[in-house]
């Protein structure tokens, strides 16, 4: 459940217009809402370095044959 917030900030307006013409948000609030989950977004992704020699990636694949399908 959100729980909305109320919050005043000062911004930067030429950035604010910026983001809203480059993401197509109507509205500020939509701006930060927009930036604040593609920031948390952004910082639970995995890095792919973190997943070497995990499951996910077998350190022993070749990458190279497999591109030039010698088996």
């Amino acid at each position: 459940m959100c729980i909305p917030m109320r919050t005043n900030i000062v911004l930067d307006d030429a950035l604010v217009q910026e983001a809203m013409a480059v993401s197509g948000a109507k509205t500020k609030r939509e701006v930060v809402d927009r930036a604040l989950r593609e920031m948390v977004a952004r910082a639970r992704r995995l890095d792919l370095m973190d997943l070497y020699g995990s499951d996910g990636i077998d350190p022993q694949y070749d990458y190279k044959s497999a591109r030039s399908g010698d088996d």
